[in-house]
């Protein structure tokens, strides 16, 4: 029975929430892990017949495998989600999960870049080499904009309005928003598509990507990743960065710069005001600075 409610949860994932190839495997995988444990340990129960207390078992094996607690959290999450599924599809009246605790995770602040570093990493960028122009049009977005990487690669021409100066962005479950694009990001931009671009010949089915690589191929997520840490070896930029790095930093500094969380949130596209919270807790750290720099009564 589980492969079957394993395949109908994945068709559910997919149709009714939208959510990514990547996603549903990970939320398939999580189901898979409660399985496994189920067929060993309650071999007589199906998965409809499951309560509390054999999740709970469950998650206390998580726990006693030394499993991380984020780890662990993103697990439960998945097997929420899977009764939520028989919930909705009225394969069982109760949900046993809903009660089922996740552990308690310490919130870890996103490691950010100040404005100098990331002067620092666009500078450094070789402008004379063939996809100079087209990295820099990269992080200038990252930073202008606050994409995710994924929606950056998956970018097309037609959501490009440079006149206006916004991007139409297909962000998680297929949501769409509107960001703005800053007017350095903009200009890069153009010399890429109007210097570089235009003398690429794209691949088949590629042809409305704004990036592309020397194949004419639209740029993967691990393409991005690797032109952001050779350009900090480049830069002489030490932490340890990432294209979310980037992400995190736009939103940073918006905070830092007095920006309204509401605002904040719709730029980067996030479905709770909860989430976009975690970049007050870093203003805050910001202000605690200032207050000990240049209050007389430190």
């Amino acid at each position: 029975m589980w492969p079957q409610l394993i395949r109908q949860f994945r068709h559910y994932l997919k149709l009714e929430r939208s959510l990514s190839e990547n996603s549903i495997e990970a939320y398939s995988l999580d189901v898979q892990k409660l399985a496994d444990f189920s067929e060993k340990e309650f071999p007589q129960k199906s998965p409809l017949e499951l309560e509390l207390e054999h999740l709970r078992r469950f998650v206390n094996t998580l726990a006693a495998l030394e499993i991380s607690a984020y780890t662990q959290a993103r697990i439960i999450s998945g097997i929420k989600a899977f009764y939520r599924f028989l919930m909705y599809e009225d394969r069982i009246k109760e949900d046993p999960a809903q009660l089922l605790e996740a552990p308690k995770l310490g919130r870890k602040l996103p490691d950010t870049l100040s404005y100098p570093e990331i002067e620092q990493l666009l500078e450094a960028i070789p402008l004379g080499e063939p996809e100079g122009h087209r990295n820099r049009a990269i992080l200038e977005m990252l930073y202008s904009s606050g994409l995710r990487v994924s929606e950056l690669v998956e970018l097309k021409k037609s959501q490009v309005f440079a006149d206006i100066g916004f991007l139409r962005v297909v962000g998680k479950g297929n949501k769409e928003r509107l960001v703005p694009i800053g007017k350095d990001a903009l200009r890069y931009l153009k010399i890429y598509q109007e210097q570089v671009r235009v003398h690429q010949t794209p691949a088949k089915g590629h042809e409305e990507y704004v990036f592309l690589n020397r194949r004419g191929q639209k740029l993967t997520r691990v393409m991005i990743f690797l032109i952001i840490k050779k350009t900090a070896e480049q830069a002489g930029v030490k932490k340890n960065i990432s294209p979310h790095t980037f992400r995190h930093s736009f939103a940073t500094h918006l905070i830092e710069g007095g920006a309204d969380l509401r605002a904040v949130q719709e730029m980067l596209g996030h479905e709770s005001i909860t989430t976009t919270e975690i970049y007050t807790h870093l203003d805050r750290d910001y202000l605690r600075q200032v207050l000990t720099e240049f209050h007389p009564r430190k």
